[in-house]
């Protein structure tokens, strides 16, 4: 289609090919349901979304409320206000977007959502999961054909020769889909949606509580006085979100490359440089790891790297940049302590397939990494930054932590929500003197312990 009455011509010749039964209904009973699936159905097979994109919307929404105005009266269906312009906006949702979906990624409150097949779906509001008590989906192929639009949209696939899927939405929004064979019941679709706005340290200290102001000042510090950082944590604990707010502190005039299975973080600096994995197409090549962007990175001239997540050999890598000259350079792993991450880096790096010995490995980790924020996700659905921890050298072949801050759970109110408290644990970070030497001043009342004179154990320049 190349014009707007071609498309208003082809929608209008869906009223002559629809079969639908008549009945008195109010909004959304089968009457309803009835039309809405015909008028979905023959969407799906007579449009092309790809060919609307030069077409303005409000036209195409228009002649779609024409359609359900007409077949609605040749049918004998009397529809509300309310009726038709909930119909309309369905149809067109479902011509222009992401169908049933786009209502809830419209929905603020609601953070991830979990579809379990066409029948099954759950949504995540205030860290708390609940089923939808409504269908969305039709059936299987509608749902289907929602994932492949999802993959069109940058360029991967998911069919019978590439079952799992790894995407993202317009907005950011991470996709994670796998379908049949894998998945016995029906396509599975995981979205994790990220707020319009992305957090800052601030937010997280004011909105959230996740971790305390001097926490916060803590942190930034430690970016500006370009030490390397992990942000470690489980699933779902808000890494990513963590490791965007920390990036707000590179200065602007440094240039950082980010690197990500689906790109996610949103740096607001000027020099900045995505990149992105690619999945094998349908012959099993082409495929591009975080691996190979990692290293292709270091031609960049960059001044940071920044890796989404390090999950297999780029570990060794990033470890190896952030060594060279790359200093300030983040990324995260998934851990639930500050020890278990640095466990989980020594198996990342063994993936790399260099046989190095386990001393080695360890003796290049406390050399490289100097800082290890903890994100937690808590029994009632809250993240908080669990530990902030410095690696401070070697004893034996034993990586030596110390922790700078700490939360303490205490218990559970009646409703459940975590009881605790952030607490400075009262050691005076070693890496104090790098960041003077930086000319950051770092008051020494951000480490003093509740009820306790500011510590005095170290010695600065």
């Amino acid at each position: 289609m190349s014009d707007v009455n071609a498309v208003a011509a082809r929608i209008s010749a869906l009223k002559e090919q629809a079969k639908l039964t008549g009945g008195q209904s109010p909004l959304k009973t089968p009457a309803f349901f009835s039309l809405r699936k015909d008028l979905h159905q023959q969407l799906l097979n007579e449009l092309n979304p790809e060919e609307l994109a030069d077409i303005n919307p409000a036209e195409i929404k228009y002649h779609i409320a024409q359609v359900v105005n007409s077949v609605a009266a040749e049918r004998g269906i009397p529809l509300t206000q309310e009726q038709r312009g909930l119909m309309t906006t369905e149809l067109v949702d479902e011509v222009l977007g992401f169908g049933p979906l786009e209502q809830l990624l419209k929905e603020d409150s609601i953070t991830e959502i979990m579809i379990n097949g066409p029948e099954c779906v759950f949504v995540e509001k205030a860290g708390r999961l609940s089923k939808l008590d409504y269908l969305i989906f039709e059936n299987e192929d509608h749902l289907m054909h929602i994932i492949k639009r999802i993959g069109l949209r940058i360029g991967r696939r998911c069919d019978a020769s590439n079952p799992m899927m790894d995407a993202r939405l317009p907005d950011g929004s991470r996709v994670n889909a796998i379908i049949y064979p894998l998945a016995l019941d029906g396509s599975s679709m995981t979205i994790r949606k990220f707020p319009k706005n992305a957090l800052s340290l601030e937010d997280m200290c004011n909105r959230f509580s996740a971790l305390t102001p001097k926490m916060a000042r803590f942190l930034s510090m430690c970016v500006k006085g370009k030490l390397n950082t992990i942000v470690a944590g489980g699933t779902g604990s808000g890494k990513t979100t963590l490791l965007n707010a920390l990036s707000t502190f590179i200065a602007n005039e440094e240039r950082v490359i980010t690197i990500e299975d689906a790109a996610e973080l949103r740096l607001q600096q000027d020099h900045v440089v995505r990149l992105e994995t690619r999945a094998a197409n349908a012959e099993g090549k082409g495929e591009v790891t975080t691996r190979d962007l990692v290293k292709n990175s270091l031609r960049m001239r960059p001044n940071r790297i920044i890796v989404g997540e390090c999950r297999s050999g780029e570990a060794l890598d990033m470890l190896q940049a952030m060594n060279t000259g790359h200093e300030g350079s983040m990324t995260t792993v998934h851990a639930n302590t500050s020890r278990d991450a640095l466990k989980r880096i020594e198996t990342l790096i063994m993936m790399a397939g260099l046989d190095l010995p386990l001393k080695t490995v360890r003796d290049m980790i406390s050399t490289t990494v100097n800082v290890i924020a903890l994100q937690s996700r808590f029994s009632d659905g809250s993240r908080k930054i669990k530990q902030i921890s410095e690696i401070v050298g070697m004893e034996g072949d034993v990586i030596t932590l110390q922790d700078i801050f700490v939360y303490k759970q205490t218990g559970l109110d009646e409703k459940g929500k975590v009881i605790g408290h952030f607490q400075p644990t009262g050691v005076l970070p070693k890496c104090l003197n790098h960041l003077k030497a930086c000319g950051i001043e770092v008051p020494m009342d951000l480490f003093a312990a509740e009820g306790q004179p500011a510590p005095t154990g170290g010695k600065l320049l």
